[in-house]
């Protein structure tokens, strides 16, 4: 009788087919995990941007104007940078009536791969009527 030794371990094909089951869960699965990366980050923006509509009302209580130097705001710096660094907000004042100061405009601007990543929604706003706006209708996630 032939003495047979069994080998353990992986045949070569074996391999192959899992290394390609792998790829091929990876290429799903990645874009979903950006895409939700940046939805998340887009959630950072929507909350500095409420925050800073709120002192912005407060601005105008205490000076009857709204500003359009987020320094006054209590901010370091103007355009004010998220603490992620994936957005930009500045602040645009406008008139109404032949008032000026009496409007306003917030925007994040999206910057670094929060730009690349997140083609929809480059842009966010909000007003002083509380009305948001985005490149996208999903942009504020209504």
């Amino acid at each position: 009788m032939k003495n047979l030794t069994r080998f353990k371990g992986f045949t070569l094909a074996e391999l192959m087919i899992t290394v390609a089951i792998v790829g091929i869960l990876s290429a799903v699965a990645y874009p979903s995990y950006t895409s939700y990366v940046s939805k998340s980050n887009r959630g950072e923006s929507q909350r500095e941007l409420a925050k800073i509509a709120v002192l912005q009302e407060q601005y105008f209580i205490d000076n009857r104007t709204y500003s359009d130097d987020l320094e006054l705001l209590g901010f370091s710096a103007d355009p004010y940078i998220t603490s992620s660094g994936n957005y930009s907000i500045s602040s645009v004042i406008g008139s109404f009536g032949g008032v000026s100061g009496v409007t306003f405009t917030l925007t994040a601007t999206a910057l670094s791969t929060q730009l690349t990543q997140d083609t929809d929604c480059t842009t966010i706003t909000i007003n002083e009527k509380g009305e948001k706006s985005g490149e996208s209708t999903t942009c504020w996630g209504d």
